[in-house]
């Protein structure tokens, strides 16, 4: 059951809202009645056959953008995003600036989703109960707000975003964008859902187009079928081994052929899901019968016969599908049939290892054999396909009298996947081999786990998450931390060994006899249907005008934000260097999740987290620079506020890809609340780039890679060619060395003059606040 506000809340649904009909049947009525005259006029204009990508985002163009040929992964596009969807972490500040922007209203349907501040602990009632009391204050807040902008409200308990959009909110050629990196999760129904920073969702919550650089595409063709212990998690796994974790930086990811249409729907939405871990603006399938069923299991028949009159727009033209060459900019092939699992890691997630090679691979690197904790669920792994495979080996654990070896952990991925799994024996399955079901939340892929056997040691975890990044678990920086399939998670967990194939390995059973795990089977949808007493859901009043949000000014958990200052109009002068990272600084460096949640809706409280994950390139330590101020070596937070109380600005240099990862715009919003004024780094992240625009801030690239050497401790910065700003006109940095030398280079941008006006107001909000007054 969902327990909320202390009592149980039983309404028996067939469909989650209270007039019986899918969620925005309106919105996506009115965007089908539309499509074939847009992708038609689209197409006259390009002279050519279209990818589905190319329709999609053709078909949102706002209004204020021109009708042309749009040079992919250079030119900046407006679009009109169908809706809007927030999990509970990044919502707080994403809300806190729409309170800011001098809007009544949300323009396009917008929801909350409370999934990320429910610490795993001991068992998904109880911790529950634990987090309804700790986040009361941020809980009644996100409510509040909800309720007064006229936005759906997911309690605590209602599940993970990115399956409860799925579940009800995702439709085959749709746009939307999410303050999360794993909203690419509903391209696995066919819609073009892209992660992004609050404040991009503050500009379309108020009524403004939303901007994007326009995406290259990369085309995966599936052949053949997944059988045996192949799943659709090993072909993402797979991609992310073939193109890094920054491979799919600015592009689409377009998944077609028979393979594809062979996955189910929950299935593409896992690859599509961990699409992110490539640095993938989004990926997507084309609608096809698997997703119609889908649809129509979960309550949304209507938009299912839209999308069924609607086929040949929500998919790539016959043309792109035979020459697939001529139309994207990467193809890779991938023989289904052929493919095997895959466990990536650690402390990465593109480091594939087929599972022929894994065990070998373990025993060269030497890492941890012992498997500690199995860990089943997340965004990416908990629907009801995936707990039916799981349960089929838990129960053959079971019958063949096998003690299970390592913890092992379930996160269901919503209230209704949770009620059904419970309904149909699955939950059982679990807790009969000492699993243990946790709350429909994201739990330990994000850090909420209170691990109990966290030993000071190295030592091996392997979980069906997307990412694992040094500490982000559990916040130890000696777990080596792998990403495999729910199958392959629960097979390993069992044996309790990193070791273990059980493609052909054998165990011990508790008679002393050899036994092997049979391949594992399950359903892809109920064959009862799916069932839910009490999804979770809190429609917003017709009129929220009303509704009083309050946050108090003594809290250490909310804070209204205060603007941040304008630009003076001036070049940069003797800026100081805050630290020089070196090596991967991904959003959970620089802002750190886990126990830090707790602040996310306070921006200075939570700036005492800022780049303490960074590696300092001079001493190889984090959270140690140099100050020259105090000539100590000071935690970063304590040395950015130092040179703030004294009016100096900083600058911040990283290596490649940084702020890869997460969403998480507090990565912007910390080092410009603490001073920063620039960012230099080799290659930036997508999303991070954007939100640190957003924020007011300099996003800056070297000209040259090779001027990272550089930079030295003890130097000084002034930047210049601000006043004559221009798009891809570059900037011109002179580095002051302690010894009296100077070296000036030249530091590269992608702002357009839109994105410049962001920097001069001191920050988008700042300018949307100017036009909404």
């Amino acid at each position: 059951m969902l327990f909320v506000e202390g009592y149980m809340h039983k309404i028996l649904l067939k469909k989650l809202n209270l007039n019986n009909m899918p969620f925005d049947l309106p919105v996506i009525q009115k965007f089908y009645e539309a499509i074939s005259a847009k992708v038609a006029k689209a197409k006259s204009i390009l002279g050519r056959p279209m990818t589905l990508s190319e329709k999609i985002l053709y078909a949102h163009l706002a209004s204020e953008a021109e009708l042309k040929t749009y040079a992919k992964g250079k030119d900046y596009v407006l679009f009109n995003p169908d809706r809007i969807a927030m999990q509970d972490a990044t919502a707080q500040m994403a809300l806190l600036q729409f309170i800011n922007a001098g809007k009544s209203r949300t323009a396009v349907p917008t929801t909350v989703h409370c999934d990320h501040l429910i610490q795993a602990d001991s068992g998904a009632a109880k911790d529950l109960g634990v987090a309804l009391e700790q986040n009361k204050e941020v809980y009644d807040f996100l409510k509040s707000v909800s309720a007064k902008y006229g936005i759906g409200f997911w309690k605590p308990g209602a599940g993970i975003i990115h399956q409860v959009v799925l579940e009800n909110y995702a439709f085959p050629g749709g746009m939307m964008i999410g303050t999360d990196s794993h909203t690419v999760n509903a391209g696995g129904l066919g819609m073009v859902a892209i992660g992004v920073g609050g404040a991009d969702a503050v500009d379309v919550m108020a009524g403004m187009p939303w901007e994007l650089k326009m995406p290259k595409l990369i085309g995966v063709k599936l052949i053949g079928k997944l059988s045996g212990w192949a799943s659709p998690k090993d072909i993402i796994l797979k991609v992310a081994g073939l193109l890094t974790v920054k491979g799919g930086t600015g592009c689409i990811v377009e998944y077609f052929g028979d393979g594809a249409e062979s996955l189910s729907c929950t299935g593409k939405a896992t690859i599509c899901n961990m699409g992110a871990e490539i640095g993938a603006t989004n990926s997507v399938f084309a609608y096809d019968k698997k997703m119609s069923d889908y649809l129509r299991a979960t309550g949304r028949a209507e938009i299912a016969a839209l999308a069924d009159a609607n086929k040949a727009n929500l998919a790539s033209d016959p043309e792109v599908l035979a020459n697939p060459e001529k139309y994207y900019d990467n193809l890779i092939e991938i023989n289904l049939s052929e493919l095997e699992p895959y466990i990536n890691g650690p402390f990465t997630p593109d480091l594939a290892t087929p599972l022929s090679e894994f065990a070998a691979f373990i025993k060269k690197n030497n890492y941890p054999e012992k498997l500690e904790v199995g860990l089943l669920g997340s965004c990416t792994n908990s629907s009801y396909e995936d707990l039916t495979r799981a349960a089929s080996l838990a129960r053959q654990a079971k019958a063949k009298n096998i003690k299970v070896k390592a913890e092992y952990i379930i996160n269901p991925g919503s209230e209704q996947v949770r009620y059904t799994a419970e309904r149909d024996g699955l939950l059982a399955d679990f807790n009969a081999i000492g699993g243990v079901v946790m709350a429909n939340a994201c739990g330990p892929c994000i850090g909420q786990w209170n691990r109990h056997n966290n030993p000071d040691k190295e030592n091996s975890i392997i979980t069906s998450f997307n990412r694992n990044f040094a500490k982000r678990a559990d916040g130890n920086p000696k777990t080596h931390s792998f990403v495999a399939s729910p199958e392959i998670v629960t097979a390993l967990a069992i044996a309790g060994s990193m070791t273990f194939n059980p493609l052909k390995d054998t165990l011990t059973n508790e008679n002393g006899e050899q036994v092997k795990l049979d391949e594992p089977t399950g359903f892809e949808l109920p064959t009862k249907g799916f069932a839910v007493e009490d999804p979770g859901f809190l429609a917003p009043p017709a009129d929220g005008s009303g509704v009083s949000v309050a946050v108090s000014p003594t809290s250490d958990r909310l804070q209204l934000l205060a603007p941040f200052a304008e630009w003076d109009g001036k070049d940069i002068s003797n800026m100081a260097l805050l630290i020089k990272a070196k090596g991967k600084c991904t959003t959970d460096h620089i802002s750190m999740a886990g126990k830090w949640l707790k602040y996310r809706g306070h921006l200075d409280n939570i700036s005492n987290n800022l780049l303490i994950g960074a590696v300092n390139a001079f001493n190889g330590e984090t959270n140690k620079v140099k100050n020259t101020l105090s000539g100590k070596y000071e935690e970063v937070p304590a040395s950015a506020r130092l040179y703030k109380a004294q009016g100096i600005p900083t600058i911040v240099v990283g290596d490649e890809n940084y702020g890869e990862g997460s969403s998480r715009e507090h990565a912007a919003m910390e080092p410009r609340h603490l001073g920063v004024k620039v960012v230099l780094v080799k290659s930036f992240a997508r999303i991070h780039e954007t939100n640190l625009k957003k924020q007011g801030m300099l996003a800056l690239t070297f000209a040259n890679k090779a001027d990272y050497d550089l930079i030295k401790e003890d130097d000084t910065f002034d930047l210049t060619g601000l006043k004559t700003f221009s798009p891809d006109k570059p900037l011109s940095l002179t580095i002051k060395h302690a010894d009296g030398s100077k070296d000036t280079i030249q530091v590269n941008h992608t702002y357009n003059d839109s994105q410049f006006e962001w920097y001069k107001n001191g920050g988008a909000l700042n300018l949307i606040r100017k036009q909404n007054a």
